[in-house]
C-alpha cells in the first residue's frame, strides 16, 4: 500500500468509524451470533494473492460488525465503562502510524518525556501527592503483578530475584478482600507466592474489607512462622464497587511492614472529583496503586496507570542491562522498559495527551458527575419499588440490585434474576452483567458509557420492569 492509497482508504475508514459511532443507538447492544457463526464466514486458508481493500471494508460490515458487542453503546451497562473517546482513537492512529518502540528514551525521546508529563498530569488530576511517580502499563492485571513482585522482593530482600523459588526463607503471604478482583489471585500465582499463601479477608455488610479480620489473619500467619508480605486494598470492587478502608489498612500495613497496593482500576477515575477522594483516604501511604484511564475516563484500551512511591526499587526489580540496550544517556533519563514486564512498549501517552487536551479537566469532571447523578437516580427508583432490592450502597456509578417479587421463595430468586438478565440481554436493547454476592444472584448496572444519558438509564429501568413482569 502506497501513502496515496493509504490516504484514500484511511479517509474511508475514518468515515466508517464516524458512521458507526453515529448509528450506535440503532444497533443491538450485545451480539446475537452463536458460537462458530463468525468463523464459518471466514476462509479456512489465507489468500495466496492480494485482495482489494474494498473487499476488506465490505467484510467489516458483513463479518465483523454483526459479531461485535458494542461497549460504546448508550445502553451498555455491563462489566465496567470502557470508553474509547474519539480524540483518543485518533491518537492511537497516530501512534500506529509512527510505529515507534518506546522501550527506552533513545528509541523515541518524545514518547518517554510525554509519558512522564502525562503521568504527572494524571497524578495532579486525581489529587495524589508529589511522592508518587507513574508509568503506563497495559492493564491493571499487569500492574498488580508488578506490585506483588516488588513486594516479594522487598520482603525477601531480593532473595527471590537472585535465587528464585529455591531461596531458603519462610513462606510469604498476601492479603486481600474476599471481593478483590481475580487479577489478585492470578498475580499471587504468577509471582510465586502460591495460592495457599493468599488470605482472602472477610468483608462487612457493605462488602468492604474488615481491618480487624486483616490484623487477625496477619497475627495467625506470624504465629506459625509465615512472613506477611503484601496487602491489596480495593477501591471499587468488581461486583458492587465496594471500597476497602484504605487508611485503616495502611496503618496495619505500616505496623507489619507490608507492601500496600491499591487497586482502583475503574474507580480511580472518580478521583478527578475532589468530593470523591474521601473514598481512598489514606492512599498517600500506599506503596503502589493502579487505575485505568481506558475504563471510565475515556482513553482507548489499553492504557493503565501505575504509580509508585519508590521507583528505585521498581527499577531494581524489573531492569536488565544487556549491552545492546545501553546508551550514553541512561544515567540522565528514564528508560520505561525497566518499569514493567515487557521490553517493547507502545506510545500510549499520546492517547492521554489527545484526550485531556481535547476535553479538558472540567469536561471530564462534568461527565463523571453526570454518571454519578444517573446512578443515584436509578438507586432511588429501586429503593422506591417494593419488588426490587438494592443489595449494596451506590458509592459511585454501579447499581447492584435484584428483583424480589412478593411471594417468591428464596430458592427461586437466584434463577429468576439470572433469567431476567438473560431476557434483557437477548432483547438487544441493553446489556448488563450478573454476579453472585453473599449467595445472592444480583444484577449489575454499571453506568458510565460516554454516550449514556438519563433517558438511557430510564429506558433500561423500564425494560427491567417489563421483562420482570413477563417472567412472572
Amino acid at each position: 500500500m502506497t501513502p496515496d492509497e493509504f490516504r484514500v482508504f484511511g479517509h474511508a475508514l475514518v468515515d466508517w468509524i464516524a458512521e458507526y459511532r453515529s448509528n450506535l443507538p440503532k444497533l443491538r447492544v450485545m451480539s446475537d451470533r452463536k458460537p462458530g457463526e463468525i468463523r464459518a464466514l471466514l476462509p479456512t486458508q489465507p489468500p495466496s494473492e492480494p485482495e482489494p481493500m474494498e473487499s476488506l471494508l465490505a467484510d467489516l460490515r458483513r463479518v465483523v460488525l454483526p459479531g461485535m458487542t458494542h461497549w460504546s453503546h448508550p445502553s451498555f451497562f455491563a462489566y465496567f465503562p470502557s470508553n474509547s473517546s474519539l480524540p483518543s482513537v485518533l491518537a492511537d492512529l497516530v501512534a500506529s502510524g509512527l510505529g515507534a518502540q518506546s522501550m527506552s528514551w533513545q528509541t523515541s525521546p518524545a514518547a518517554t518525556e510525554l509519558e512522564e508529563v502525562m503521568m504527572d498530569w494524571l497524578r495532579q488530576m486525581v489529587g495524589l501527592p508529589e511522592t508518587f511517580t507513574g508509568v503506563l502499563q497495559d492493564t491493571a492485571s499487569a500492574s498488580t503483578l508488578v506490585a506483588l513482585i516488588c513486594a516479594r522482593e522487598r520482603t525477601s530482600r531480593l532473595a527471590q530475584m537472585e535465587q528464585g523459588l529455591q531461596a531458603s526463607h519462610p513462606a510469604m503471604t498476601v492479603y486481600a478482600s474476599e471481593q478483590a478482583h481475580s487479577s489478585v489471585e492470578k498475580a499471587v500465582r504468577l509471582a510465586g507466592f502460591g495460592l495457599s499463601n493468599l488470605r482472602l479477608i472477610e468483608t462487612d455488610s457493605e462488602f468492604a474489607l474488615v481491618p480487624q479480620k486483616l490484623e487477625q489473619a496477619i497475627s495467625a500467619d506470624l504465629d506459625v512462622g509465615k512472613l506477611p508480605s503484601a496487602v491489596v486494598a480495593t477501591v471499587g470492587t468488581t461486583a458492587t464497587v465496594a471500597v476497602d478502608p484504605v487508611e485503616a489498612i495502611a496503618q496495619i500495613a505500616a505496623r507489619h511492614r507490608l507492601w500496600l497496593h491499591v487497586d482502583a482500576a475503574m474507580a480511580g477515575t472518580a478521583m478527578l472529583l475532589p468530593e470523591c477522594r474521601r473514598l481512598w483516604q489514606g492512599v498517600e501511604a500506599a506503596d503502589s496503586l493502579v487505575f485505568n484511564p481506558h475504563k471510565w475516563m475515556g482513553a482507548t484500551f489499553d492504557c493503565s496507570t501505575y504509580f509508585v512511591r519508590d521507583p528505585g526499587h521498581l527499577v531494581q526489580v524489573m531492569s536488565t542491562h544487556p549491552s545492546y540496550l545501553k546508551t550514553g544517556q541512561d544515567a540522565q533519563v528514564k528508560n520505561f522498559r525497566d518499569w514493567g514486564i515487557p521490553l517493547g512498549r507502545r506510545f500510549r501517552a499520546l492517547k492521554l495527551w489527545f484526550l485531556i487536551r481535547e476535553q479538558g479537566v472540567r469536561a471530564l469532571q462534568a461527565r463523571i458527575r453526570r454518571d454519578l447523578s444517573n446512578a443515584r437516580w436509578l438507586a432511588e427508583q429501586v429503593d422506591a419499588s417494593p419488588d426490587w432490592e438494592r443489595v449494596a450502597p451506590v458509592l459511585l456509578q454501579t447499581v447492584s440490585l435484584r428483583h424480589r417479587p412478593a411471594g417468591m421463595q428464596d430458592d427461586q430468586l437466584n434463577p429468576h434474576n439470572l433469567a431476567l438478565a438473560e431476557r434483557v440481554n437477548r432483547s438487544g436493547a441493553a446489556y448488563l452483567t450478573t454476579a453472585l454476592v453473599g449467595g445472592r444472584q444480583i444484577l449489575r448496572l454499571s453506568i458510565g458509557s460516554e454516550t449514556t444519558e438519563r433517558e438511557d438509564v430510564q429506558a433500561v429501568w423500564s425494560l427491567l420492569n417489563r421483562q420482570a413482569q413477563v417472567l412472572l
